[in-house]
C-alpha cells in the first residue's frame, strides 16, 4: 500500500496531471470506455445487484455519463483562476483564487451503487487534476472486476490503481497519509474512516445515511405522491443511501395512500413483485435475514412476501409503527420496506424529524406553498425533494451530500471539483509604489492612515 501511494505522488509531483490538456483526456478516456463496455457493466450489475438493463443505465452508466459530460463541458471555466476584489489598504494589488489538485486521493465506494458511486466521485476527483486510488465493495465483486478491467485498460496505475481486499487492505489504506479522502457507506464505518484519517490529518469527505423522512401533507396529490413515492422506494429494491425510509402522512389521506401505493406498485412490477425479474433483489443473504427479521410482528398493510431463492421482497407497506420500539425504526432499512407514522399537525411532523439525526435527503408532498417553505426551513438535511423523491441527486449543479450524521461535505459538477482542490488565495503586489504607513515605527500619521483604511 506504501509503494501505491509512493508511487502516485511522485507521477503526481512530476505535474503530469496538472495541465488542463491532461485532464481533458483523461475525461474522455473514461467517457469512452464507458460508453464501450456497458453492456459488460450492466451485466456485471444484474449479478451483483438483479438490476434490469434500463435501471442500470439510468441509475449508474447513464449518469456517470452525465457527470463526465459536465465536467468536460465546464472544465477551462472551474479551472481557471477567480479574480477577488482587494481592499483600498492593499493597494496596488490583485487577489485571486486558484484552484489546486490535492495530490492523491482515496475513494472508497459502496455496493449499492458501486459503478455510479465510484465513477462520480472519480470524475471529480481526475478534473480537479488529481491521482486516486480506488478501493470497492467486496459485495458487488462482479462490478468491481469490471471496473478494475475498465480503469485499469486506461489509466497507467500511478495515475488510476484499484486495490482489492477486505477490511484489512480498507485499515491498512486509511493508516497511510493520503491527501484526501472520500468515502461512502454508512454512518458508523464513516466514523472510524474519519478517526483513521486524523492520525494524518488527511481531510475528508463523508457520504453516509440515514433514515430519511417522507412528508405527505393533507393537501398533496396523493396518486402522484404514492406513484413516485413507490419510484424511490423500489429503485435498486430499495438499497438507496436516499430512498425514503419512513413515511409520515397525514392521517384524513393515509387509506387512500395505502390504496394509490398499491396500485403504483402493481403498475410498475405487476402482480407479484418478488417473482419480477426486473425488480432489483437484496444483496446478499444477510441483508435478506436483516429486512425479513424487519417484518416480524410488525401490522403489514401492503406486501410483505418474499421470494427467498431469488433474494427478492415485495414492496411493503407498515402501519401501526411505534417510533420507540419498532425495529424498523431503530435503524436505517436499505429496502423495499416503508413504515406509515399517521400526523395531524405540522408541528408534529417538525418535531419528530428535529429530534432525529439529521438525514440525507428530505423529500415534502404538498400543494401549500406555505407548509413547503416551514416544512424545507425547520428540518435540516443533506438535500430535498418537492412533490418528488431521489430525483435531486441526477441535477448535476445541485452538491449531494448529508449533514449531521449523514455525512459532510459534498460533490457533483462544480461542487466535487471544488471538493477535490485546495483553493489556494493568492495576492500579487506592485513593487511600485511601496506605501510606508505599514513599517515601523508606526507614528502618529502612519496609525492615522492604517486607521482610515482598516475602520
Amino acid at each position: 500500500m506504501q509503494q501505491i501511494l509512493e508511487k502516485q505522488r511522485r507521477f503526481f509531483m512530476s505535474g503530469a496531471t496538472k495541465p488542463l490538456s491532461f485532464r481533458r483526456d483523461a475525461l474522455k478516456r473514461l467517457q469512452g470506455a464507458l460508453r464501450e463496455r456497458e453492456k459488460q457493466l450492466a451485466e456485471a450489475l444484474h449479478a451483483d445487484l438483479g438490476k434490469s438493463p434500463a435501471e442500470s443505465y439510468m441509475c449508474e452508466i447513464g449518469l456517470s455519463l452525465s457527470s463526465v459530460r459536465e465536467a468536460l463541458r465546464h472544465l477551462r471555466k472551474w479551472s481557471a483562476p477567480k479574480r477577488v476584489s482587494t481592499p483600498l489598504a492593499q493597494f496596488p494589488a490583485v487577489a485571486r483564487i486558484v484552484p489546486e489538485p490535492y495530490g492523491v486521493a482515496l475513494i472508497m465506494s459502496p455496493w449499492n451503487y458501486p459503478m455510479l458511486l465510484s465513477i462520480d466521485p472519480l470524475i471529480s476527483a481526475l478534473a480537479a487534476g488529481n491521482c486516486c486510488v480506488l478501493r470497492f465493495s467486496r459485495h458487488a465483486p462482479n462490478t468491481a472486476t469490471a471496473l478494475t478491467e475498465l480503469l485499469s485498460s486506461i489509466f497507467p496505475p500511478e495515475y488510476v490503481t484499484v486495490v482489492d481486499g477486505g477490511t484489512d487492505v480498507a485499515e491498512q489504506l486509511l493508516a497511510l497519509p493520503f491527501d484526501t479522502i472520500f468515502f461512502t457507506g454508512s454512518p458508523s464505518v464513516g466514523r472510524r474512516v474519519m478517526q483513521a484519517a486524523a492520525a494524518n490529518l488527511v481531510p475528508v469527505t463523508l457520504e453516509l445515511g440515514g433514515k430519511s423522512p417522507c412528508i405527505v401533507d393533507a393537501s398533496a396529490n396523493i396518486p402522484l405522491a404514492a406513484r413516485r413515492i413507490a419510484f424511490g422506494k423500489t429503485l435498486n429494491a430499495g438499497q438507496t443511501c436516499v430512498a425514503p425510509d419512513y413515511l409520515l402522512i397525514h392521517r384524513s389521506v393515509k387509506e387512500r395512500f395505502i390504496a394509490e401505493y398499491a396500485t403504483a406498485i402493481r403498475n410498475m412490477l405487476g402482480e407479484h413483485p418478488a417473482d419480477n425479474p426486473d425488480f432489483a433483489h437484496i444483496v446478499n443473504e444477510r441483508h435478506f435475514g436483516r429486512l425479513r427479521g424487519l417484518l416480524s410482528g410488525a401490522h403489514i398493510r401492503l406486501g410483505g412476501g418474499v421470494n427467498a431463492a431469488a433474494l427478492r421482497m415485495e414492496p411493503t407497506l407498515l402501519d401501526e409503527v411505534d417510533p420507540a420500539t419498532s425495529p424498523c425504526m431503530q435503524e436505517e432499512i436499505f429496502g423495499p420496506i416503508l413504515p406509515m407514522i399517521p400526523f395531524d399537525s405540522l408541528d408534529e411532523v417538525e418535531l419528530f424529524v428535529q429530534e432525529r439525526p439529521k438525514p440525507l435527503a428530505c423529500y415534502i408532498f404538498t400543494s401549500d406553498r406555505g407548509n413547503e417553505r416551514r416544512l424545507l426551513a425547520s428540518i435540516s438535511s443533506g438535500g430535498a425533494c418537492v412533490n418528488d423523491t431521489i430525483m435531486h441527486l441526477a441535477v448535476p449543479n445541485l452538491p449531494f451530500g448529508g449533514v449531521g450524521e449523514s455525512g459532510m461535505g459534498a460533490y457533483h459538477g462544480i461542487t466535487g471539483f471544488n471538493t477535490f482542490s485546495h483553493a489556494k488565495g493568492v495576492l500579487s503586489r506592485f513593487t511600485f509604489p511601496d506605501l510606508p504607513f505599514r513599517y515601523a515605527p508606526i507614528v502618529s500619521w502612519k496609525e492615522k492612515v492604517l486607521r482610515f483604511f482598516l475602520r
